[in-house]
C-alpha cells in the first residue's frame, strides 16, 4: 500500500509544471506535522463531513456557468488535487512555508484553473458560489484566499485546522451535507459564507508536500 501511494506521489510530482524548476526530492505526506509549502500538491478535507474539495470539467447550470466545485467522498479521485500557489507579485517561491494570514491561490491540478469565488449565488443554498476559473496565464483577485490557521500555529502544517477566507467577498470556504442530484450526483455543495461556522474548517489530507527550501 505504501509503495502504491509513493508511486502515485511520484507520478503527480513528475506531471507538474513548476515555475521555479525541479526542487529537491518531493515526498508523500505520511504523518502529521508536515510543513506545507508553495508548490505542494494536496487534497483539502472538509473536517465535518470528511469530503474532499473537488472539481471537474463540468460547468454550473446556473450562476456564473463556470467550472463547478464540489465536495467528493472518495479518497482516490485525482480531480481532488490542488497545487498551492502564491499571490502574484510577491517574493514567495516554491518551497517557502506559508504563514497564517497569507493570501494564497489553489490551482486545480487536472484542469489548471483556480479556486474562485464571486457574488453569484450557489446552486443549492444560494450562498456565495465557488467555482474554478481562468488558467495558467489568466487569474484575478477572485482567486485570492487568505489562509487562517485555527489555534496557535504560525505556519501551515498538515494536521492544522484552517479556514480559507475569500479576499473579494469575505466569504469563508464552506461545505455541508446537502448534495447535488444532477451535475454531480451524490457530491455535496461547496460554497462561501460570510460567517465563521464549524462547517468552515478544512485540513490538508493526502498529497505530495515539497520540503522547505533552506535559506542561503
Amino acid at each position: 500500500m505504501a509503495i502504491g501511494f509513493f508511486g502515485l506521489a511520484l507520478f503527480l510530482f513528475l506531471g507538474l509544471d513548476f515555475d521555479q524548476g525541479s526542487p529537491s526530492p518531493s515526498y508523500a505526506a505520511s504523518s502529521e506535522g508536515v510543513e506545507i509549502t508553495y508548490g505542494s500538491v494536496l487534497k483539502l478535507m472538509h473536517e465535518k463531513t470528511k469530503y474532499r474539495l473537488h472539481s471537474h470539467d463540468v460547468p454550473y447550470g446556473s450562476g456564473s456557468g463556470q467550472q463547478s466545485v464540489t465536495g467528493f467522498s472518495g479518497v482516490e479521485d485525482a480531480n481532488s488535487y490542488w497545487i498551492v500557489r502564491p499571490q502574484p507579485g510577491t517574493s514567495a517561491k516554491q518551497g517557502d512555508p506559508i504563514k497564517s494570514g497569507t493570501i494564497i491561490r489553489l490551482q486545480h491540478m487536472r484542469t489548471r484553473k483556480w479556486l474562485h469565488s464571486h457574488l453569484h449565488a450557489s446552486p443549492i443554498t444560494g450562498n456565495l458560489e465557488v467555482s474554478c476559473f481562468g488558467g495558467e496565464t489568466e487569474s484575478d483577485t477572485g482567486d485570492y484566499w487568505r489562509l487562517m490557521i485555527e489555534g496557535t500555529g504560525k505556519t501551515w502544517k498538515q494536521e492544522q485546522r484552517i479556514r480559507l477566507q475569500h479576499v473579494d467577498t469575505s466569504g469563508y470556504l464552506h461545505s455541508h451535507d446537502k448534495k447535488y442530484q444532477r451535475i454531480a450526483g451524490g457530491q455535496q455543495e461547496v460554497c462561501g459564507v460570510r460567517e465563521k461556522r464549524p462547517d468552515n474548517i478544512w485540513l490538508a489530507a493526502e498529497g505530495v508536500y515539497l520540503p522547505v527550501t533552506e535559506s542561503k
